[in-house]
This record gives C-alpha cells, structure tokens and sequence, in this order.
C-alpha cells in the first residue's frame, strides 16, 4: 500500500471527488496515494458489473497511504437516487416508506442496503433524504423524503440510521437545514427561502435533531440561502446557518458541502471563494463530483490554508475515518442478486411490510 508522511492530515483529506469512467484517472490515482484527497464517491457512470466495480473499489482502496484509508462514498437512498440498479437490490423511494412501513421495516430496508454496500467496500452512503417534503412542487426532493410530516421523516431517518451504522457503513443526512421547501433544482439555480427560526425549529429541523440522537456520522449542507438568517449566502457557505446545527443542535462530527459543481453555487463563486467560504463557515468536506480541473482549483486552494484554518476539520475527518474505516469487499460475496432483499423491496412498494 501506498504511503504518505503524516497522510491523515493532509488538506486534501477535506475532499471528497468524482471522476469519469470505469477506471481511475492515473492523476487522480496519484492523489491518492499522495494522501491529498480523502474520499471518493461513485456514481452510476463509473460502474458495468459487480466484478468491475469491486475490482475499481479495491484499486482505490489499495492506492491510499495505510494512515489515510481512502473513504468510498455513493448516493444509494433508493427510488429516483440510487447509482447500484439490478442485479442490485432496486429500492422504492422513500415516500413509500414513510408512508406505509413499520420502523422495523425500515430498520430491515437499512440493514439490507448496507450489506449490499459492504459487500462492493463502500462504507459510506449519503443518505437518508432527511428533508421534509413540504412542498409539492419541489423540483428535486419530492418522494426522496419519507414523509410532508416532520414527525414521520424524523421516525424513520432515526430508524434507518440506527440500523444502517449498526453494520459498520456510515450515512449522511441531507441537506440541513432542509431543501424540502424549495421551488429550485440546485443543481440548476440559487434557491432561497424566507423561513425564520421558528419554521425551521418546527418543520425542518426536527429530523436532523432525530438523526443526530441516533448517532448519524454525517450531515450533508444545502446550497440553498435562508434570507431570515444569511440574506445572501447558501447554507454551506453560511456561518449562522451551520450555528444552528454545531451550536444549537450540539452537532460535532463530519459536514460535507453539498457538490460545489452544481450551478447554485458554481454559477456565483470561484473554486477559491467557495473553499475560502465553506471552512470559514466550518464546514469540514468538500464535495467535487465530476471535473478534474475543479478538483485540482480545490485542492491548490485547500493546500495553501493556514494550519488553523483546518484543524477541525481534518480532526473531525480523522474521527470519522476511525469510526467508520471502510469495508473491504468480501471474498466471497452473497450477491447480486439478493432475492431476500428484493422480496423486502416488493413488500414495501406493495405497502406489505
């Protein structure tokens, strides 16, 4: 395995990447091994077949310094937003859930989707969708909640985080302090919202506070702007909105940004701005999905921060990666397909379970 002085405090541990392709970028590779990038997260575009994906997961896994295990991230929360499809388990969206499932259903849900995860060496998943889906012309949330009632989000995001770390694969609840409300894509546009404290404490907040109680490793931000609070400033990059979550809620562990590719943001501000903004706003990760050329702006500027400027965050990324080390695939895999799991997923959409 690859090695790096002091690799588990490198800036780059505080960003988390994409790339294109099947196989990993031999730059990309290099950082890797570098220690100057932390996580990787898959989507669709990088996976054909089971075999391939565990052979590029253990490629990325073995290319990290020993002292800096390279974090292996996917967006699997089932329905629209799930990058592994058949012969993996195809999950019905959370809505169906929320609506019709017993907690120990989604504890069920949770628990199955992690072995899946395991089996490939993935150890973090971001999800659950803690959002909750108050309006219903909500571009891009919509039935990626479990519920329109904050009460019946916050049960089962409990439900479903409990079980899922219980089995040693970390989640991330997002997007604080909530996108459920929007009328914006913010992969698309800006969205903002008008809500105070008040609304937020009463309809937002309450399934973070849920998921929080249940020990979630991970919280990811919104690139939406709370005027009440930050007139001009999304959530990632807004000092007094990520307040509410570190000092009011007591949250402590691992803050991703939302990707810094989508338009909300990268439409407004540089690559510097945005890494300058994120820190200053005590964000801890740095999420780049998709373009090399962004990666390397992020990490230039990551690498020229003052020592001060990210001490909590890679402390908190050192904590993270001791709590949740990731998983290496198993030798002799149970699956895809699981016909138990698939059964469970035909349950829940038949409101069975």
């Amino acid at each position: 395995m690859a090695q790096a002085a002091n690799a588990a405090w490198q800036p780059g541990q505080a960003l988390f990447v994409g790339f294109e392709g099947t196989q990993c970028p031999p730059p990309l590779r290099e950082l890797i091994a570098q220690g100057r990038v932390g996580g990787v997260i898959l989507f669709s575009r990088n996976i054909q077949d089971a075999e391939q994906l565990r052979r590029l997961v253990t490629s990325l896994r073995d290319a990290a310094p020993a002292d800096a295990p390279l974090t292996i991230a996917i967006d699997q929360e089932g329905g629209r937003v799930q990058r592994l499809r058949a012969p993996w388990t195809e999950w019905p969206p959370m809505r169906r859930v929320g609506e019709r499932a017993q907690l120990s259903s989604t504890a069920a849900l949770a628990r199955a989707l992690s072995l899946e995860l395991r089996e490939l060496g993935i150890g973090l998943d971001f999800a659950p969708v803690v959002d909750v889906d108050s309006n219903p012309a909500n571009p891009i949330i919509g039935d990626r909640s479990f519920a329109r009632d904050p009460a019946v989000v916050a049960r089962h995001a409990a439900a479903f985080v409990e079980a899922m770390q219980a089995q040693g694969v970390a989640c991330c609840a997002k997007h604080f302090p909530g996108h459920g409300d929007t009328t914006l894509d913010s992969h698309l546009a800006l969205p903002k919202l008008a809500h105070d404290l008040d609304r937020l404490f009463e309809v937002e907040l309450p399934p973070f506070q849920a998921a929080i109680a249940a020990g979630v490793a991970s919280i990811m931000t919104a690139h939406v702007v709370f005027e009440a609070i930050d007139k001009t400033r999304p959530a990632s990059f807004a000092p007094d909105v990520i307040a509410l979550l570190r000092e009011r809620l007591g949250y402590d562990k691992l803050l991703c940004s939302d990707d810094l590719e989508m338009k909300a943001v990268a439409d407004h501000w540089q690559p510097r701005e945005m890494v300058d903004a994120a820190l200053g706003a005590d964000v801890d990760v740095l999420l780049v999905c998709r373009r090399f050329d962004f990666v390397t702006e992020v990490l230039a500027r990551l690498e020229r921060q003052p020592d001060a400027t990210l001490e909590r965050a890679l402390g908190r990324v050192v904590a993270f990666k001791r709590a949740f080390p990731g998983v290496a695939p198993a030798s002799e895999p149970q699956g895809p397909p699981y016909p138990e799991h698939q059964a469970l997923a035909e349950r829940l959409l038949r409101g069975e379970a």
